[in-house]
């Protein structure tokens, strides 16, 4: 392994850094101490390495058998939220979504309420396009600044991401250390209401007290992914101590000792349930990454 200013940790266990409390190791982890050091690592580090990111691992089932290379976790040193002219707001991609709208409302930047809803990072949600109460990063992005797997450092604008839905351009091994979004002028006060009627909504419909990893599939074009869910008579389904929530059936649960292979395994009998009842074949919105054991 390269040198590192930060810190790199080997046989990493990953369990207690991911929502659902389940899966094996890091064969490293890296947290690296800023922007240079993660690139100067990349550089060094051989192309044969694999690497992957991890933010608040809401939306990712680590399987058993652990994670090969390097997964890197941007730490403190890229949790930030700075606002400037023009509605804009730079954030670090380690930065939570509720950060990002906090310091949004306390400047007067409205349009970001939405992003307290995301379970994520910055790093996570500009990636995969994340988003929530009909609006998505595309919709408020306006740079992102990425290091790739070889270590360059490199600023792209939003255009260069190629958005789809819950889908960028970004390749593997590429980290998104920054962006800045755009929103619009707004009170601090109605900024705030948003939030918390967004946050009331989420809480009233979602398992966010359990053990879980955010919304499972994706919605497929003309559907709501939970809808064909509860049609296929799922809710409740089990395997082991996996569940699908009771409360909202796109969303998995470990009731207490799943192992990630149940976790996995329960989502792809939810798929061929709802392909034999309604025809649809439910993409998975939650990364698998990892070896099963």
């Amino acid at each position: 392994m390269p040198d590192t200013a930060g810190r790199l940790t080997p046989d990493a266990p990953l369990a207690p850094l991911v929502w659902f409390k389940a899966g094996g190791p890091a064969e490293y982890l890296l947290e690296p101490r800023d922007v240079d050091d993660l690139s100067a690592f990349l550089r060094g580090l051989g192309a044969e390495v694999p690497v992957m990111a991890l933010g608040l691992g809401s939306n990712l089932i680590v399987r058993d058998g652990g994670v090969p290379g390097v997964v890197i976790r941007l730490g403190k040193p890229f949790s930030y939220a700075r606002a400037g002219e023009g509605h804009l707001i730079t954030c670090g991609g380690g930065t939570s979504g509720i950060l990002v709208s906090s310091n949004a409302r306390d400047a007067g930047i409205g349009g970001l309420e939405f992003l307290r809803s995301i379970p994520g990072t910055v790093g996570g949600f500009v990636r995969m396009n994340g988003g929530a109460y009909g609006r998505e990063v595309a919709d408020v992005l306006v740079s992102a600044t990425v290091v790739r797997r070889d270590g360059t450092v490199e600023t792209l604008g939003v255009a260069d991401l190629d958005y789809t839905y819950r889908h960028s351009n970004l390749t593997d091994g590429t980290v998104v250390v920054e962006a800045t979004f755009r929103g619009h002028a707004a009170e601090p006060a109605d900024i705030q209401a948003e939030m918390d009627r967004i946050a009331a909504a989420r809480e009233a419909s979602q398992p966010l007290r359990s053990k879980t990893g955010g919304s499972t599939f994706k919605n497929p074009e003309g559907h709501k992914a939970w809808a064909l869910v509860d049609a296929a008579g799922c809710r409740g389904l089990t395997r082991g101590d996996a569940q699908v929530s009771e409360k909202h059936c796109n969303f998995l649960l470990n009731l207490g000792n799943a192992s990630a292979a149940e976790i996995e395994a329960l989502g792809e009998d939810v798929r061929a349930r709802v392909k034999a009842q309604s025809g649809v074949t439910l993409e998975w919105e939650i990364q698998r990454v990892g070896i099963a054991k």
